[in-house]
C-alpha cells in the first residue's frame, strides 16, 4: 500500500496553489454505472411494501452502514447491511434509506454520498472515498435511475429526518451518522424485518440457487486442488482455491470458509485452516458463495482426500448421512422447525448408543435432562439462509426456532458427529474424525425444493466424485 495516503502529504498538496489548479481541470466524466442483478429495484420495492404494511404510520430509517477498520488506516472491505440491502438493493457505504409515511403506504428516499468533483479539496483530500483514491463511484442521480427510488444527496439527510414526533424506528449501530441524531436502536424494526424476510420470493429463490451453482464449482476446484495441499499446500492452498472462486463467481465467501483437515474436522469454527492435509485424512469442507445480489448458499461435504474411506470413517459418514436424509424427510409446510432438528438428533443419538458410545439410553439421553449425545454434536442441525448465512437471526423464538415451517423459507439442513482427537469416551480409530452433511433447501407447497441436488451426497457418490476429480 502507497504511503501517499497519509494526513501530512495531503494537507502539504492542498496547501500547493499550483498544485490544486492543475489538479481540478481536465478529468472525463466518471463512470457511474451501477450493475446490480436483474429484478433488484422491482424485488425491493416489493420487500418495501411488506415493510410498510406491517409498520402503517411509523418513520423508518436504516443505514447500509461503513466498513470497520481493521487496523490503523486500513479497513476490512464494506459489506452491506443486509436489512439495508433487502429494502433498496443498494450496496452503497454510507447510504440511508428513510421511509415516510404517505397515505395507507410510505414514501421511500435514499440518500446517497456524493462523490466529491474535481474542483473540491476531498478530490485529493479524501483518501478513504474519493473516486481518485479509491474509484469512481455513483452518485444520487445514478442511484434513481437504477433502483427506481428517489435519491438525494446525504447531505439532505438532516431535511429528511427533521422533526422528532413521531420518533423514528432506527436500526441503529450501522452508522455514526444516523446514531447521532439520537433516536435509538428498535428492535422492533429489526424483529419485523427479521420476520418478513423468513418467506423469501421467486426473485430471491432465484439469487440463492445461483449462490448455490457458483458454490458447486468452488468445491470441485477444492477437490481438483487435493493432490497440491497434501504435497505441502495444506488448508491453506484449498482455502485460498475455494475463495478465489467465491471471488470470481461473486462478491466473495458468504462467511469465512471451513477447510478441516484430520484432527481438525471435529472443530465446529476451523477458520485458521492451517493444518496440514493428508492422502489418508478425512477433509471437511464448509463454504459457500455469496453472489453480487449478496445472497449466499452454505454447503458442507465430508471427503476422504485419498479417494477411499476407512472403516471407521465409512461407518461415521453412513450414520450422519442417514440423519441427513431422515432430517430432510421433515421439511414440509406446517411441520415444527424443531422436527428435523429432532428427528437428525434421535438417528445420530441411537447410532451412538448401538456403537457403545452413550452411558445411557437412547430415550434418556434425548430427555430434556439428558442429552448425553451431544458431547459429539454440540451445535444445532440447522438455521434459515438468505442474505445472511445464519440468516433472520433477530426474528422472535415463537416465529423462528419455536414456530412452524412456511412455504418460501429457505433453510441449510446440517447434522454432523464429532470426535475431537483428546476424546478418550471414543476408540481409537473415532478420535479426531468430524464428519458434516449441509444442504441446503426452500420449502414448498407440498415439502422442499433441494437447492443442492447436484452436490453428491452418499458415501460412494463421494468416493466418485473424490477419485474423478483427482483424474
Amino acid at each position: 500500500m502507497t504511503g501517499d495516503r497519509t494526513r501530512p502529504d495531503l494537507r502539504a498538496l492542498l496547501a500547493a496553489n499550483g498544485f490544486r489548479n492543475w489538479i481540478s481541470d481536465g478529468w472525463e466524466p466518471a463512470d457511474d454505472t451501477i450493475d446490480v442483478p436483474p429484478g433488484t429495484a422491482e424485488a425491493a420495492a416489493a420487500h418495501r411494501g411488506r415493510l410498510s404494511a406491517e409498520l402503517p404510520g411509523q418513520r423508518i430509517a436504516l443505514a447500509a452502514g461503513r466498513a470497520v477498520v481493521r487496523s490503523n488506516d486500513t479497513f476490512h472491505g464494506f459489506r452491506a447491511d443486509s436489512d439495508f440491502v433487502w429494502l433498496t438493493g443498494c450496496q452503497r457505504e454510507g447510504a440511508i434509506l428513510v421511509m415516510t409515511p404517505a397515505g395507507d403506504s410510505h414514501h421511500a428516499t435514499l440518500y446517497v454520498p456524493r462523490p466529491a468533483e474535481a474542483h473540491e479539496p476531498d478530490f485529493v483530500g479524501d483518501a478513504d472515498t474519493s473516486p481518485l483514491w479509491v474509484g469512481s463511484a455513483a452518485g444520487p442521480a445514478a442511484y434513481e435511475r437504477t433502483l427506481g427510488i428517489e435519491c438525494r444527496p446525504l447531505e439532505d439527510l438532516p431535511h429528511g429526518l427533521r422533526g422528532r414526533n413521531p420518533s423514528f424506528m432506527v436500526g441503529a449501530g450501522a452508522d455514526p451518522a444516523l446514531d447521532a441524531y439520537g433516536f435509538g436502536h428498535s428492535e422492533r424494526l429489526r424483529t419485523v424485518l427479521a420476520e418478513l424476510r423468513r418467506i423469501k420470493d421467486d426473485w430471491e429463490i432465484g439469487q440463492l440457487r445461483d449462490a448455490v451453482d457458483a458454490t458447486a464449482l468452488g468445491f470441485a476446484d477444492v477437490l481438483a486442488a487435493l493432490p497440491e495441499a497434501v504435497r505441502g499446500g495444506g488448508e491453506r492452498w484449498l482455502q485460498g482455491t475455494f475463495d478465489r472462486r467465491a471471488r470470481t463467481e461473486g462478491t466473495g465467501p458468504g462467511y469465512t470458509s471451513i477447510v478441516a483437515a484430520g484432527p481438525h474436522a471435529p472443530i465446529l469454527h476451523w477458520t485458521r485452516c492451517d493444518g496440514q492435509v493428508t492422502e489418508d485424512s478425512l477433509l471437511l469442507l464448509d463454504a459457500g458463495v455469496e453472489v453480487d445480489s449478496l445472497y449466499t448458499a452454505d454447503i458442507t461435504r465430508t471427503f476422504p482426500v485419498g479417494g477411499e474411506f476407512t472403516v471407521a470413517q465409512r461407518d461415521v459418514y453412513d450414520l450422519v448421512h442417514k440423519a441427513h436424509v431422515a432430517a430432510l424427510g421433515e421439511v414440509r409446510p406446517g411441520q415444527d422447525y424443531g422436527a428435523f432438528q429432532a428427528t437428525a438428533l434421535r438417528v445420530l443419538a441411537e447410532g451412538l448408543h448401538d456403537w457403545g458410545l452413550l452411558p445411557v439410553s437412547v430415550d434418556e439421553a434425548l430427555s430434556p435432562d439428558g442429552q448425553q449425545h451431544r458431547r459429539y454434536i454440540v451445535c444445532g442441525t440447522g438455521h434459515f439462509l438468505g442474505l445472511d448465512v445464519h440468516d433472520c437471526a433477530a426474528a422472535h423464538p415463537s416465529t423462528y426456532r419455536e414456530g412452524t415451517l412456511a412455504e418460501g423459507m429457505a433453510l441449510a439442513v446440517e447434522p454432523g458427529l464429532y470426535f475431537h482427537a483428546g476424546d478418550r469416551t471414543v476408540p481409537p480409530e473415532l478420535r479426531g474424525l468430524g464428519v458434516r452433511i449441509e444442504d441446503d433447501v426452500v420449502v414448498t407447497g407440498s415439502g422442499y425444493d433441494l437447492l443442492s441436488g447436484g452436490f453428491p451426497s452418499t458415501a460412494d457418490e463421494i468416493t466418485a466424485w473424490v477419485q474423478a476429480a483427482r483424474g
